[in-house]
């Protein structure tokens, strides 16, 4: 089963937040609100879909990308090394 079938609701509730956040933006621009306060709404906006796809790709990575059944050490794994490089990319 894929993880986003298993992790549904919690990732539908992020859509619907970045939903709402979307129509703010174009709130505030049907409104003709400030350069700031426009540019504030993009970027919070922008870092909840760098979050939704963070953890998307994360969860790809852990359940599609590598084998779970290695005897490695996780905390020094490729799988983790490569997930801390995803996060810092988004960051």
């Amino acid at each position: 089963m894929s993880h986003t079938i298993q992790e549904k609701q919690k990732l539908l509730n992020r859509v619907r937040r970045i939903k709402g956040q979307v129509e703010a933006i174009e709130r505030a621009l049907d409104e003709e609100h400030g350069c700031s306060d426009v540019l504030q709404r993009i970027t919070s906006c922008r870092g909840a879909m760098n979050g939704l796809l963070a953890v998307v790709l994360e969860d790809h990575i852990r359940n599609h990308l590598v084998d779970t059944d290695t005897d490695e050490d996780p905390a020094g794994s490729a799988t983790e090394q490569l997930i801390e490089v995803v996060h810092s990319y988004f960051k």
